[in-house]
């Protein structure tokens, strides 16, 4: 197989270029150039934000089996993109976001949900609506039978550059009595990137098309068995979970979701972001390896690197205070 990545020097897009590698596929990685692409990845320059950004992929003469990309920007970007490829490719994967669905979101809602606009010629809206613009730019250039959306909840895993299990791994190392937002069976959902990799390789494999929540199934892991996870890799000598009251938490002002990144108090936040209907894409191959070899595998990572993971620029710094978390456990 023959995949060109767009991207494919940080998180979701590596993972996807070295899950292909691995496979024996021929990469072509079209990046900016920022980074290193995997080693065995043949690399293409380009920004997509410029003026003449595609020049470099228009003057190539690859063609490939299948486009996996993972924009986040400007719609216009994909739109632009994917008009370039179509006569050189057979099949488009956009990897979403599961932000595309218009909240609040039932628990068990799956791929019909109602969605937010979107505008494939726009230039960047917000995320949501970027996201959703990308899925039509895609189908409007590749056609519904060429294309793939596969709409992910939240990733985490080695390479990851938003900060969420980062941040939590560098807490319990530094140990002490940390703050863990109850309920502690609180079920959580999510995909290690490596799992979204290899279930878009092996759609594009298949010749699949259309709409997949990417995702771990419902009720795939807990609070509890996350934060346990993090103190049995990375946890200090001294390190306490203690367990605080979603109401407490809210008295304090504490942020879900950004501030303590991962958790969602029990309600309309928690089922939106943590009960989203995966069972197509189960039924299509995807599977969910446990949370306590994600975590394993992210604290090797970060210990690789320094400790600190890297962030990106158009995301916001996730984490809680030391102070207001000390304030919150009355100490």
């Amino acid at each position: 197989m023959r995949l060109l990545m767009l991207g494919g020097t940080e998180f979701v897009g590596r993972a996807v270029t070295e899950a292909a590698l691995a496979r024996g596929w021929e990469v072509t990685v079209f990046h900016r150039g920022r980074h290193e692409a995997p080693d065995g990845a043949v690399s293409l320059l380009g920004d997509r934000t410029a003026e003449g950004g595609l020049d470099a992929l228009a003057a190539s003469d690859g063609a490939w089996d299948v486009v996996v990309d993972t924009w986040s920007g400007a719609p216009r970007a994909v739109r632009d993109t994917a008009r370039l490829l179509a006569g050189r490719a057979g099949r488009y994967v956009y990897v979403s976001s599961a932000s595309v669905y218009r909240w609040p979101i039932a628990a068990g809602s799956d791929e019909s949900h109602a969605l937010v606009a979107g505008d494939p010629e726009a230039d960047s809206v917000g995320y949501a609506e970027d996201k959703r613009g990308g899925e039509l730019a895609a189908v409007a250039e590749f056609g519904a039978e060429r294309t793939v959306l596969a709409r992910a909840g939240l990733i985490l895993g080695p390479y990851e550059n938003i900060g969420r299990l980062p941040w939590w791994l560098n807490r319990v190392a530094r140990g002490g009595p940390v703050l863990a937002p109850g309920p502690r069976e609180l079920d959580l959902q999510y995909i290690d990137a490596r799992d979204l990799a290899a279930w878009v390789l092996d759609a594009a494999t298949a010749g699949l098309h259309g709409l997949y929540n990417i995702v771990s199934p419902i009720a795939h892991t807990t609070t509890e068995e996350l934060l346990k996870a993090c103190v049995a890799v990375a946890g200090a000598a001294d390190v306490e979970l203690r367990w605080t009251d979603p109401s407490v938490i809210a008295e304090h002002g504490i942020e879900p979701w950004t501030q303590l990144p991962v958790w969602a108090p029990p309600g309309e936040m928690h089922d939106s972001m943590h009960r989203t209907s995966t069972e197509k894409a189960v039924a299509a191959g995807l599977r969910a390896r446990p949370v306590a070899d994600t975590v394993a595998d992210t604290w090797a990572w970060l210990r690789s690197i320094g400790g600190v993971a890297p962030q990106r620029p158009d995301r916001p710094v996730v984490g809680l205070n030391p102070e207001l978390e000390a304030k919150a456990l009355g100490l």
